[in-house]
């Protein structure tokens, strides 16, 4: 896709629980996405992409590592630490000659009681923030930045107008961003750029200046029925971090308000580095990718906020490939794909030959235009296990998994004998629940097996490799 003497520079922008219908161009007239729908219409988008976990630590440790959670040992969030893991993609990018670069969220282990430890990760420049508070004696940049200026983030996030743009932490990955493009220029490699800032997570609180731009009275609301709230009844021995509740009740459409306007200024930031890659001239040579780790809820369904469910607002994400000249412009492909085939995508692009272990399968023949975007994966899996320590929670350590065909999505509440199956065909909004239908049991048990054969048995860990016979 390109030459071996000339490997593009990668700018990896991945926001932090973001949906898949909150762009412009794919579909969603409520939202303010100029620089992504540009992005969309100058390149190709995967409509159809999912993460292999619903919350942040499982989902970023596998496109990291290019494995399933449950074959990279890493389950939940606020985990100790990773150990035994492969080679993050990061440092094998670096070491096929690339400089490497973070910003902003990076949640492969805890940062709940202190900045989260850097592993071998191959980033030279690092700056680092979890969530835009200041909880952090030390380690934590965005606060440091913040104090520099003069700013109290504390008593920002606590005014009625909310950390205002010019001292937000989407705002300071842009300036971390464009410092880092500055000093890449002269450092005469190939670079990749991995930013992550913490919007549009909860709390739903964009700089007032955005909010005021959202009406909520003008906000579609989310996708919800009354039958939501018994159907999430019977599933409340599952966890999430919110129980079930009506629109009214939520006051959905005032936070999908909310939520748009922490987008909006996210592609206000972006359309910042993205010009100054134009001014600096190296837009040509750069793939742009834009992502995020999960989704969001959203009021769908009566539920707010994550945790063990697959309805696709919390499993399906954006994803875009975007390089004048050299990515196919204008396609939106809805081709199941994983994120694990973004991780592919970014060795394949930097040059890297893809590890045998590795899980994802590079999406670069489908951006050259080489093979059609109809078609990538007969499936995609998405994981939950264990994923909250009843220490520091209410919940009861779900296990739970989702095996998603073009046409059916089937979610399987392992410890609960409870279950959930979709016809997306016919019910994209996920209200018609068929696992316990008749009429469908036969097909159930089709997916149940078509799902321990693609997907279990290729994601157990099956020990070290075999040198010599039985």
């Amino acid at each position: 896709m390109f030459p071996a003497n000339n490997r593009p520079n990668i700018l990896w922008y991945c926001t932090d629980q973001q949906r898949f219908d909150t762009i412009g161009a794919l579909g969603n007239p409520h939202v303010q996405t100029p620089t992504l729908d540009a992005l969309v219409t100058g390149g190709t988008a995967f409509t159809h992409t999912y993460c292999q976990s619903p919350i942040c630590t499982p989902s970023r440790t596998s496109f990291m590592t290019g494995l399933y959670p449950s074959r990279a040992h890493s389950t939940r969030n606020g985990n100790e630490s990773l150990v035994n893991h492969p080679p993050l993609i990061s440092k094998l990018v670096a070491e096929a000659g690339y400089h490497c670069g973070l910003v902003g969220k990076f949640h492969l282990q805890s940062a709940g009681v202190r900045t989260e430890p850097r592993l071998d990760d191959g980033f030279s420049y690092w700056k680092f923030s979890h969530a835009p508070r200041d909880d952090w004696k030390t380690g934590h940049h965005y606060a440091d930045w913040v104090h520099e200026r003069g700013g109290d983030l504390d008593a920002m996030r606590a005014h009625e107008d909310h950390v205002p743009a010019e001292f937000h932490q989407t705002t300071w990955a842009t300036e971390c961003a464009l410092e880092f493009l500055d000093q890449a220029a002269t450092v005469g490699k190939p670079w990749m750029l991995n930013i992550n800032p913490y919007d549009p997570h909860p709390p739903f609180v964009p700089p007032r200046e955005y909010a005021d731009r959202f009406d909520p009275e003008a906000m579609p609301g989310p996708h919800f029925r009354e039958s939501d709230l018994a159907a999430q009844k019977k599933l409340s021995p599952i966890d999430f971090q919110t129980e079930a509740q009506s629109p009214e009740q939520r006051d959905a459409k005032k936070i999908q308000a909310l939520y748009y306007a922490m987008i909006a200024l996210i592609d206000d930031q972006l359309a910042r580095i993205i010009q100054h890659l134009d001014e600096t001239g190296q837009r040509e040579n750069t793939v742009i990718i834009f992502t995020s780790d999960h989704g969001e809820a959203l009021g769908d369904h009566g539920l707010l906020l994550k945790g063990c469910r697959f309805y696709e607002g919390l499993v399906r994400v954006p994803l875009i490939f975007n390089c004048p000249g050299t990515i196919a412009s204008g396609t939106q492909s809805k081709a199941l794909v994983e994120l694990l085939d973004m991780s592919a995508t970014i060795l394949d692009l930097a040059g890297v030959t893809i590890p045998d272990y590795f899980q994802g399968r590079s999406l670069t023949p489908i951006l050259s235009g080489e093979l059609s975007p109809h078609h990538h994966r007969g499936s995609v899996r998405s994981e939950y296990f264990d994923a909250l320590a009843k220490q520091f929670c209410a919940g009861n350590a779900s296990f739970a998994t989702m095996y998603r065909t073009a046409r059916y999505k089937l979610v399987t509440y392992h410890r609960e004998n409870l279950g959930e199956l979709f016809d997306l065909e016919n019910d994209p909004h996920e209200f018609e629940n068929l696992w316990d239908h008749s009429d469908y049991r036969e097909l159930k048990a089709q997916l149940v097996l078509e799902s321990f054969n693609s997907h279990v048995m290729h994601s157990t860990d099956v020990g070290s490799r075999r040198i010599a016979g039985m």
